[in-house]
């Protein structure tokens, strides 16, 4: 209903073609409307939702801090999109700007709801139940009953109290004499649905902190080691390594890794699975600083613990011990080289290059078949991933291995362009095949190459432990962990309080009635959708009125007149 005119606080009519124009905003007003937007719940979760999308590319393709080699390997295989990726940081996505903006206006978002929500919720701690309806009739769950003569109205409301409080609410008496005498207690419980939210949110701001935390003063490196070799936890000894931004290269623990034994089990009965690899064993021996040594295994999502790192294991294959020889038999190459398979059956690829010690620089692209078979057309291929018929086979070519010009290479790639091949292919030459132990001449006199058997007095066609195995590890620091854990379930607890707690409130009103009975009036109030608040005040009125012998249910259904 509009005021009179003549109102002393009304404004003056304005003219028919007045038009409002609304006061400008100034940077003060701009920046406070910018902060309630950003601070908004809703500017929360769509945030959050794109932190969620920003993360896919992450999945897409490798990433140079867990995968450096599957990036080398991407840039190889897509010489043309490889770049424009790697200007928009699609290789390093979650250390990028663009994730990183994403990550801090989320936290600044969520601080930012969090904090007023906290402090409203504090004093609604403090506050008291609300003043009890004059029409409890209207709320959920509305329920009458009839104490008999002689009831105290004070004392019944005493008992319902009593009865709410042993529930869980916090209950405050009332008491209204305006019409007759009216005794009431209100009652209200579920604020830990609130505490639980809060604590969530909370929860969530802790994880984006000590993950932020955790990528600065963490690392992760990677490292192959072949069956009897020895690790040591230094910034040199890694194949690849990423530091976080605050790392430190003194804070590594001086420790050594050394792998003893790698072992596979293969699946052998099921004939639908046969081949498959059933479980993983790393078998390790750690030497710490004080020359303490430790046994330990290493199993897929199995990592060991020592030395402030979690040891994981990424990946593994065959590493052959090949020996080249000069026309003398000099040897002049000898090592373990890690095969990197090409298929479930461990088919493999590996590259052997002899820069020195023969006239001219060598290069050999091998491939490493664990149990032999050929097809029709007489290609190779492995049909088991164990040892059941070991064969080597090596196309050799001579030339310029791109060692001398200071440009880093791969050593999983050999770049034959400049390089003239000697077997394979195009040259008539069949390529050198080799078994374990066997020896076999290089083209034009260069000298010999051997497949050597690292298990030489095994008995024959014995060849299960004739090949080294390598294990790929990866070495991360996470010096927050303990805390994201911490926040994790500290965030479930928050979420699983906040979904099962129901906010409600309840009333209980004794009215004296002129013949001397009590009429007990029951009813609540539920904030959001609370399916059992009707089953809940009906149990209440049940058990405040067995209190009462006898009791007279009232219907509280108006009758027509």
């Amino acid at each position: 209903m509009s005021r009179p005119s003549d109102h002393y606080d009304s404004a003056p009519a304005q003219a028919a073609d007045a038009q409002i124009v609304q006061p400008k905003l100034g940077l003060t007003g701009w920046l406070r409307w910018f902060w309630r937007q950003l601070t908004s719940m809703r500017t929360a979760l769509f945030l959050l939702l794109m932190l969620a999308i920003a993360a896919i590319p992450g999945s897409l393709v490798p990433q140079r801090s867990s995968d450096p080699n599957g990036v080398t390997q991407y840039f190889t295989d897509n010489p043309d999109l490889a770049p424009m990726l790697d200007k928009i940081q699609a290789f390093d996505v979650y250390s990028s700007a663009w994730f990183s903006a994403i990550y801090i206006l989320l936290f600044v978002s969520l601080i930012g709801c969090v904090i007023p929500r906290t402090k409203h919720h504090f004093l609604a701690l403090r506050a008291k139940p609300p003043v009890t309806p004059a029409r409890l009739a209207r709320l959920a769950g509305f329920t009458v009953r009839t104490a008999p003569a002689g009831t105290d109205a004070s004392a019944a409301i005493g008992s319902a109290r009593a009865l709410l409080k042993s529930s869980g609410y916090r209950t405050v008496l009332f008491d209204d004499t305006r019409a007759g005498t009216t005794f009431s207690v209100s009652a209200e419980r579920g604020y830990l649905r609130e505490t639980g939210n809060l604590v969530f949110h909370f929860a969530l701001v802790g994880i984006l902190i000590t993950v932020g935390f955790g990528g600065g003063y963490g690392f992760s490196g990677q490292r192959v080691i072949v069956e009897g070799q020895t690790f040591v936890n230094t910034l040199l000894a890694y194949d690849s390594f990423n530091p976080g931004r605050f790392f430190d290269s003194d804070s590594l623990d001086p420790y050594k890794l050394t792998l003893d034994d790698f072992a596979v089990e293969y699946e052998q009965m099921n004939l639908k699975a046969y081949g498959q690899p059933v479980d993983f064993t790393a078998s390790v021996t750690v030497t710490d600083e004080e020359a303490k040594e430790t046994e330990g295994e290493v199993k897929v999502n199995g990592p060991l613990r020592t030395g402030g790192t979690d040891i994981f294991l990424l990946g593994n294959g065959y590493a052959p011990t090949i020996t080249v020889k000069d026309p003398s038999g000099t040897a002049v190459f000898t090592d373990s080289v890690p095969f990197l398979p090409q298929d479930a059956n461990l088919t493999s690829l590996g590259v052997v290059k002899v820069p020195d010690g023969l006239a001219e620089q060598l290069g050999m692209i091998g491939f490493f078949y664990p149990t032999q078979a050929d097809t029709q057309s007489g290609a190779f291929f492995s049909s088991f991933p164990d040892l059941e018929y070991p064969v080597l086979t090596l196309r050799v070519y001579t030339g310029d291995l791109g060692l001398d010009a200071g440009v880093p290479t791969s050593v999983y790639s050999l770049n034959t362009d400049e390089m003239t091949p000697l077997t394979g292919g195009a040259t008539g030459v069949e390529s050198l095949e080799l078994m374990p132990g066997e020896t076999v001449d290089l083209p034009n006199g260069l000298g010999t190459v051997t497949f050597d058997n690292a298990s030489p007095n095994a008995a024959a066609n014995d060849f299960s432990t004739s090949v080294p195995r390598f294990a790929s590890f990866d070495v991360h620091r996470d010096p927050t962990q303990g805390w994201v854990l911490l926040f994790a379930m500290a965030a479930l607890f928050g979420l699983l309080t906040g979904l099962f707690v129901p906010r409600r409130r309840v009333w209980v009103k004794a009215v004296d009635q002129t013949d001397g009975t009590v009429r007990l009036e029951y009813a609540g109030l539920a904030r959001g959708d609370d399916p059992a608040l009707e089953a809940a005040v009906a149990d209440l009125a049940d058990r405040h009125s067995a209190q009462f012998n006898p009791i007279q249910v009232v219907d509280p259904t108006p009758k027509p007149t």
